[in-house]
């Protein structure tokens, strides 16, 4: 098992990882629910909290002459065209 240093906010913390791999994140930062991305850097982890309404946060930094709406569209069809894509490549279409 391992050490992870955890910088939140405003505040640091060592955590441990187990048996199973699992990392408890300090109670002060964390909530029931909530999701993370995870990014394995080399020797070190970095932990980056998802907004519950990611679209809402970004409008302020990520700019676009896209609509929410006409841009979930576009997402939507080409996430269809890629699962379509690797079905094919696997045969299973």
């Amino acid at each position: 098992m391992g050490n992870l240093l955890f910088c939140g906010k405003n505040s640091m913390s060592v955590v441990s990882i187990d048996k199973r791999g699992r990392v408890i994140l300090p109670k002060g930062i964390r909530e029931m629910g909530d999701r993370a991305v995870v990014i394995s850097a080399g020797s070190f982890a970095v932990v980056i909290p998802i907004a519950k309404e990611p679209a809402s946060v970004a409008e302020g930094w990520l700019k676009s002459k896209r609509g929410r709406k006409e841009l979930g569209l576009v997402a939507e069809k080409r996430a269809k065209a890629d699962a379509v894509a690797r079905a094919r490549r696997r045969r299973q279409l």
